[in-house]
């Protein structure tokens, strides 16, 4: 469906467990694309999903895909309320992310619960979804996704920054995008703000007053993820693998640990986007209003760092699975090898109707 205008909902949900997000935008293409944002919202998930959606990297594939029905008919009641409520009444498609539940590119697999195809005739609306699955059997990552809607809609930034469960980066480098994730962030320091009976450590306040321990930030530092080159990308397999042991095995209180990871987190994105001169750097995502975060990141680069307004920092990732499903439906190109590192670009994505 070739046009102008396209009136969809993004729907995003991200390992940060926020909850899920949902952005009803109007994406235009004039030689150029352009997009609205019309309504958002985030509905916070209750503390059973939360439960269960910390739990998946320890399901086997039959338990994942029972709770894959389950949270199928979940988000599409989600979704289905939200265009009730709002009364949309036009609408192009629904184009969903799902909740990413197992993802081991290197073994040729990546599942997000949420896709399947039930969800069309749920809801009543045409969906486009699992959009990871063809890119991992093109010999992929699989992600990131977003980095294609970068280059597309926040091409006058050099550097897109993203600090949601993961920290992703995308950047233009020899006229090509590249993108690929840099640490984990949210992901560890909600886990460790949460044996608090905290949510979050709210604005970084924990972290500002605990105290770097040095040998876990060097162990941290010199985990061999970091001297990979790209195309790479972080699951929750890798975290609780490889980070929490480590963390947990120096028994610090959790102020310390949060001080030290941030600390952690602020020197890894720093030798990324140090690598360029100069930069404006545009940062979205839950970690943008952590202020002990972005301080300490700014003590340690020159780059000039730009924070959107509200509807772009929290739904700039909804927002850009809207037009990889506006790309699917027009059979153009969503998914950038010179990003997951795919034999080739291609239209990912599935198109459910109802």
């Amino acid at each position: 469906m070739i046009k102008n205008r396209y009136k969809v909902i993004g729907v995003m949900s991200g390992t940060s467990l926020d909850g899920i997000d949902l952005a009803y935008v109007y994406i235009d293409f004039d030689g150029q694309w352009h997009f609205s944002m019309q309504l958002t919202e985030t509905i916070p998930y209750s503390n059973d999903w939360i439960v269960k959606l910390k739990g998946l990297v320890f399901m086997s594939i039959e338990e994942l895909k029972l709770l894959d029905e389950d949270y199928t008919s979940y988000l599409s009641t989600v979704i289905h309320q939200f265009i009730v409520k709002n009364q949309i009444t036009t609408l192009d498609a629904v184009c969903s992310h799902g909740h990413t539940a197992l993802h081991q590119p290197e073994n040729g697999m990546t599942y997000q619960i949420g896709n399947l195809p039930k969800i069309a005739s749920l809801i009543q609306q045409t969906v486009i979804c699992d959009f990871r699955v063809e890119d991992v059997a093109l010999g992929g990552q699989g992600a990131p996704l977003v980095p294609i809607g970068d280059q597309l809609l926040f091409s006058n930034y050099d550097i897109c920054l993203n600090l949601g469960g993961f920290v992703n980066i995308s950047t233009e480098i020899n006229s090509q995008r590249i993108a690929y994730d840099i640490c984990p962030a949210n992901i560890v320091l909600n886990y460790y703000a949460s044996e608090t009976g905290l949510d979050y450590d709210d604005k970084g306040q924990l972290a500002s007053s605990g105290t770097i321990h040095h040998q876990l930030l060097s162990r941290l530092n010199d985990l061999d993820f970091y001297h990979k080159q790209h195309p790479k990308s972080l699951g929750l397999e890798w975290v609780k693998t490889e980070v929490f042991p480590l963390i947990d095995s120096f028994h610090l209180s959790i102020n310390d640990v949060l001080s030290t990871f941030t600390e952690h987190i602020s020197d890894q994105i720093s030798k990324e986007i140090n690598l360029h001169k100069n930069a404006t750097v545009l940062i979205t995502g839950g970690g943008a209003y952590n202020d002990y975060l972005i301080d300490r990141l700014k003590s340690k680069t020159k780059s000039t760092i730009i924070i959107p307004e509200k509807s772009i920092l929290e739904f700039k990732e909804a927002l850009i699975f809207g037009i990889l499903g506006v790309l699917k439906l027009r059979n153009e190109v969503n998914c950038l090898s010179s990003v997951t590192g795919a034999s080739k670009n291609h239209s990912s994505g599935k198109v459910y109707s109802t």
